[in-house]
């Protein structure tokens, strides 16, 4: 059995749809705070299954202890967490509690059921601002951010973990920017409040929710002057966790593995792939630079591909094309 905290958000519904059609049988934790619980018949409806589902905080050693009495819980894939790099500024403590203690009480109930095995959902912002691509896992981590620097030292904890026991299993999976839905446009990227990420604020301007979009800067030494990330379809980031999962069942350690194609996309071709797939125009205006925001960032991928055995395979106009039909089944409904 495997809990998937946080696993009815966008990353997590997806990764338990996979799971579920691998079948894989699963427990889900979600607080509901950047998610719907509508998403449980969604994943339902894809998968004919429905999972088992706690409603609860990853800080509550109550809700904690329950799951964990009540099922045989082999390893936990943990995605709870806040992950909006603006909010962490303004609300760090907020951030830090969620995000460390939750984990920290997470690894208590594990080592109390004698439970050693963990993929967790860490991130590129680990990085923080090293101009040298495409990103290591070698590379000297920083971060620039209350946000970042929560993922950074959940790492550092569950390194400690390993060190202190060697017994455990641990990947760091470090994302780079997931976009995209399932095929069938059930699921998505549906944040409860306005969007952090660039692919759902297109969505909502191609919908006519928002007016515009703001492009941060096009100054950059890039191919056209705005920010180059590594966008990856959220169905390859799933599958990557099935792949994490097995290699933690098979080997201990604590390793971390970026997730991304290894291929950097400007703003402007994403909003270009994305205009092309929805067959509407977004509008979007030129902005300055946000503060610690960098000329490019997109991942090596070799160590993934090796201990993994996993390789993206969806390119920047299917992930457009999936993102676009949830965005437009979503719509319809209002």
């Amino acid at each position: 059995m495997i809990l998937v905290t946080g696993g009815l958000g966008y990353i997590g519904s997806h990764t338990v749809v996979e799971m579920v059609e691998k079948n894989e049988e699963l427990i889900i934790l979600d607080n509901l705070s950047n998610s719907k619980l509508q998403v449980l018949d969604k994943i339902h409806s894809i998968t004919e299954k429905r999972p088992a589902f706690y409603q609860g905080d990853i800080r509550d050693p109550d809700i904690l202890e329950k799951i964990f009495s009540n099922h045989a819980v082999e390893a936990v894939i943990h995605f709870a967490g806040l992950k909006a790099v603006g909010e962490s500024v303004n609300k760090p403590i907020y951030y830090y509690d969620n995000n460390i203690t939750g984990t920290l009480e997470v690894l208590k109930v594990m080592k109390k059921y004698g439970c050693k095995k963990m993929v967790f959902s860490s991130s590129a912002t680990v990085y923080g601002n090293n101009p040298q691509v495409p990103f290591r896992e070698d590379y000297d981590l920083s971060t620039t951010n209350p946000y970042g620097a929560s993922k950074r030292m959940i790492e550092d904890i569950l390194r400690d973990v390993y060190t202190a026991d060697p017994e455990w299993s641990i990947t760091l999976l470090r994302y780079f920017n997931p976009i995209g839905a399932h095929k069938s446009g059930l699921i998505g990227e549906d944040p409860n409040d306005i969007p952090n990420n660039l692919l759902p604020y297109v969505s909502k301007v191609a919908t006519g929710e928002l007016d515009c979009l703001c492009v941060f800067g096009d100054d950059y030494k890039t191919l056209d002057g705005t920010g180059v990330r590594d966008y990856i379809h959220v169905v390859d980031l799933a599958r990557g966790h099935l792949k994490a999962l097995d290699y933690v069942r098979n080997n201990a350690g604590a390793e971390a593995i970026n997730l991304g194609t290894g291929n950097g996309y400007s703003v402007l071709q994403v909003v270009k792939a994305y205009e092309k797939a929805s067959e509407r125009s977004v509008n979007y205006k030129i902005t300055s630079r946000r503060p610690g925001d960098i000329a490019s960032c997109y991942a090596c991928v070799e160590k993934a591909n090796r201990l993994l055995d996993w390789h993206a395979k969806y390119d920047l106009n299917q992930m457009c094309e999936d993102a676009w039909r949830f965005a437009y089944n979503e719509n319809e409904k209002k």
